[in-house]
């Protein structure tokens, strides 16, 4: 027998509940963005018990919002702080609160931007937005693209237009160019694409990390000339090791030559591209066939939001396009395109709004500023740090990036361990030519000159403890 004093329908609160709950989370939030600034950079020891904790049947019955975000608490808690001002580790991500507000509203109302007729003036925000990124990319007019959950989806998506584009149906003598520090992602794409190994080159890089043109040149016509289709060339608009930018314009114009599609990642460092000293770095992007964005990057907003431009998007459609008799009531008219013709995706959530909102509430200029803040702060940390003995400097940040190393090189991981465990600041490790390299990569909304101090004073006082064994 239903309790008679129990809500009809639970999963549809009243007003005065749904407001109770929306308060309750709305403080759990605030509670956390306001500790930030003395939280740990990273916390995972002793995360095994509160994991574990989790691991539980669905319940049955029903529990109290406050109850349920007390667990979460400690699960936030036992993690590396992302949203942290201390995170410099990878690539930090972002998080700027407009868009966790954009994302309330989006769930809430729940529209289906997929296809245009289903939601015409969502379609046309979302729309709006990706105008919007291919015009900061100085992109031509009828430029367009698709919003994506970051620059896995987008480089898979770009690399199969790139495929249907320049391939026959019988695609295995394709061949694709990258260098050898071009993302994870890139790869991973070929491979979901149906392109074996043999069909990637890896092109050599010069001192500074950034691909060789030359050699670029060299292997596209060997190829040709041994049987090989190339057809693609991936070039870097910042990498994740070191920041590096490809020669961009003298490798679309080899592209060009060669008839290449030519497609530019620039997941991390696109968004430079908004101040006058990285637009003069990212000189060419704009006449690239794509462009790989995140804007959960150089936008600062929360992980999963990323961007693919193309300067014809009917290669998006060619590639990914596809009829089906129960959307026949939504084909595409006027107006916005239907997204679902555009990437892998047919159902997804309405990405436009995560962007589209924090624009319109603060305006470019305050993403302009940060971001020449974080361009002005990794110099200022490479120029501490350059003269210290016990260190040796990759190369002066083409962005944000400022990657070193210990002297001598074994000392790296001891020097990395010891800087972390301070947990005011959270830095990263990689591996370049055989060497240990340690990463300082400034990029969150959050991070200023007090925590970058911070990292600095750490990075030489830990060394210094270390000369003395």
């Amino acid at each position: 027998m239903p309790d008679p004093s129990a809500p009809r329908w639970p999963l549809e609160p009243e007003s005065p509940e749904l407001r109770r709950l929306i308060e309750a989370c709305a403080r759990f939030v605030v509670d956390q963005i306001d500790s930030l600034p003395t939280q740990p950079s990273w916390d995972v020891e002793h995360a095994e018990p509160v994991a574990a904790g989790f691991v539980e049947p669905p319940p049955e019955r029903a529990s109290d919002i406050e109850a349920i975000l007390e667990r979460l608490r400690p699960a936030v808690a036992k993690s590396f702080n992302t949203a942290g001002p201390g995170y410099l580790a990878f690539i930090p991500g972002g998080g700027i609160p407009a868009a966790a507000l954009a994302d309330f509203v989006a769930c809430a109302v729940n529209r289906f931007v997929g296809v245009a007729a289903a939601a015409p003036a969502l379609a046309r925000i979302e729309a709006q937005v990706i105008t919007w990124l291919a015009s900061l990319m100085g992109c031509p007019p009828g430029a367009g693209g698709i919003l994506t959950t970051g620059g896995s989806l987008s480089n898979l998506t770009a690399l199969v237009a790139a495929r249907v584009d320049k391939l026959p149906e019988d695609f295995l003598k394709g061949t694709i160019y990258l260098s050898e520090e071009t993302h994870l992602s890139v790869l991973k794409a070929a491979r979901i694409a149906g392109f074996p190994e043999r069909c990637i080159r890896l092109v050599p890089v010069d001192a500074r990390c950034r691909l060789r043109p030359g050699d670029l040149e060299t292997m596209i016509e060997d190829d040709r000339t041994n049987g090989r289709w190339p057809f693609l060339v991936v070039a870097n608009a910042g990498t994740t090791n070191t920041g590096a930018i490809d020669p961009l314009p003298e490798i679309l114009e080899i592209a060009r030559r060669h008839g290449l599609w030519a497609h530019a990642d620039g997941a991390y460092g696109g968004f430079f591209r908004l101040v006058p000293e990285g637009a003069s770095r990212l000189c060419g992007i704009e006449a690239y066939d794509s462009i790989t964005l995140d804007p959960h990057k150089g936008l600062f907003l929360p992980y999963g939001t990323g961007c693919l431009l193309v300067r014809d998007p009917a290669t998006l459609r060619r590639a990914h396009g596809g009829r089906a008799a129960y959307l026949q009531d939504v084909s595409s008219g006027e107006g916005a395109p239907n997204f679902t013709d555009l990437s892998p995706e047919l159902s997804r959530d309405f990405r436009g709004l995560r962007l589209w909102l924090p624009i319109q509430l603060h305006g470019l200029e305050a993403f302009r500023m940060q971001i020449q803040e974080k361009l002005d702060l990794a110099r200022w940390a490479y120029l501490e740090l350059k003269d210290e003995p016990l260190l040796e400097m990759l190369d002066e940040p083409q962005l944000s990036i400022v990657a070193f190393a210990a002297r001598p090189d074994a000392r790296g991981a001891e020097l990395l361990r010891r800087v972390n465990a301070r947990r005011r600041v959270f830095l990263s490790s990689t591996t370049m030519g055989g060497r240990y390299v340690l990463r300082l990569c400034v990029l969150s909304f959050r991070t200023h000159a007090d925590r970058v101090r911070d990292a600095v004073g750490a990075i030489k006082e830990e060394a210094r403890w270390l000369a003395r064994d």
